[in-house]
């Protein structure tokens, strides 16, 4: 895909993360590595998503250097920024403050393998990233420590990260990490949680 496809893409799935409410206000932020110009498009700061453009987002080098945009990038840039700097398989990043997860996050609980899609769309269980500062590439660097080999994890006091090599994945992915937040948070209201053991986890990674 050229840019304007690029952007076009992560700005529908930017909105559409607002419209299932993952995000809500300006939280959070969205960003994509289009690797043949060496270029992260990424959301920009302290913009509502409620009548964002395409000519909202922000293109700019990983090492903060602007290429194109009438906004500052957001504040997390360097966390997205660190993601593609270690991680050369990764082509998006979608930071939200969904409301389920971020509330195991608060409480720096993961998430276990509770559903048979965990496995297909995370990688598996949720991991909760050590707290990082905001505004910081450490908090991209926490985050990696847990997700060597999950597309998604808990920000620690803080939200959700997903990773993956497409906008769709990623966005997908999120979902995922939200939908198993909420129904494991119903799950631990409703009575004992059953985990799926780790031989049938396996079985389904190898199927």
């Amino acid at each position: 895909m050229n840019i304007t496809e690029v952007k076009t893409e992560l700005l529908d799935v930017t909105l559409e993360s607002y419209q299932l409410k993952l995000m809500a206000g300006t939280s959070g932020n969205a960003s994509v590595y289009h690797k043949e110009t060496e270029a992260m498009i990424i959301t920009p700061s302290s913009v509502s998503y409620d009548g964002m453009t395409i000519e909202d987002l922000v293109v700019m080098k990983l090492d903060g250097t602007i290429l194109e945009g009438k906004h500052d990038p957001s504040s997390e840039w360097k966390m997205h920024a660190q993601v593609y700097l270690d991680r050369e398989d990764i082509s998006c990043v979608l930071h939200t403050h969904s409301p389920f997860a971020t509330g195991f996050a608060v409480c720096q609980e993961g998430i276990p393998v509770i559903l048979i899609e965990m496995v297909p769309f995370l990688g598996g269980d949720v991991p909760v990233a050590a707290f990082g500062m905001p505004g910081t590439a450490e908090l991209g660097l926490e985050a990696l420590k847990v997700m060597r080999d999950r597309k998604g994890c808990l920000l620690a006091n803080h939200g959700t990260l997903a990773i993956g090599t497409s906008i769709r994945r990623t966005f997908m992915s999120s979902i995922y990490l939200e939908d198993a937040a909420k129904i494991y948070h119903i799950a631990k209201n409703a009575g004992d949680v059953k985990v799926i053991p780790e031989e049938q986890i396996e079985a389904m990674r190898n199927s």
